[in-house]
């Protein structure tokens, strides 16, 4: 497994002003060691996360398996091996309210559950403050928190926190995690154009 996904916390930030979702993925020291870029004009998401913006070398492949679907999953393959490291898959109706995710392993077994922080305060984002009050995810493995998913507060950029440090088994892949988080932004990124 590359040393990229070796951190425990995680930076992501979105560029503005793209015609498809670009993401810079940064270590704690401030390092980019990740680039993410969607692929265009595709009827079904496919999301590659590279070492770095030269985009030589694939990390990360994140791909819809249908086009259309309310409870869209989103297989995860490491690049290197070709292997289907998990999959998140989206709660159609219970994330009308509230963004619920179900973390799947490579055999599709319900292994965790991303959800966003509360349901009072998912419908004052959805209904009244909008990307005035940032959103915030935990990811839960066996009942535990094992990721903490939050975006800052900023009108001008959208920046994501990505905290792994409360996983000290690392029962949480780092990929998943990863991916989880450009999932949401890409997601966020289409709600809010």
């Amino acid at each position: 497994m590359s040393f990229a996904f070796q951190h425990d916390r995680y930076l992501l930030k979105r560029q503005v002003l793209a015609l498809t979702g670009k993401f810079r993925i940064f270590d704690p020291a401030g390092n980019l060691v990740m680039y993410s870029e969607q692929k265009m004009f595709r009827l079904r998401e496919d999301i590659r996360v590279y070492a770095d913006e030269s985009r030589t070398r694939e990390l990360l492949i994140v791909k819809a398996r249908q086009i259309l679907d309310f409870s869209a999953a989103y297989d995860v393959i490491d690049a290197s091996t070709a292997q289907k490291v998990g999959t998140l898959r989206r709660k159609g109706w219970r994330s009308l309210v509230r963004d619920v995710w179900e973390v799947l392993d490579a055999a599709d077994n319900p292994i965790g559950v991303l959800h966003e922080d509360s349901p009072g305060l998912a419908l004052l984002r959805r209904l009244v403050l909008g990307s005035l009050l940032p959103q915030n995810y935990d990811l839960l493995m066996s009942g535990q928190r094992v990721a903490d998913l939050r975006q800052r507060f900023n009108l001008l950029a959208y920046h994501l926190d990505l905290d792994f440090s409360m996983d000290s088994a690392r029962q949480l892949d780092r990929r998943l995690g990863i991916a989880a988080g450009i999932l949401l932004a890409t997601v966020e990124g289409k709600q809010s154009n």
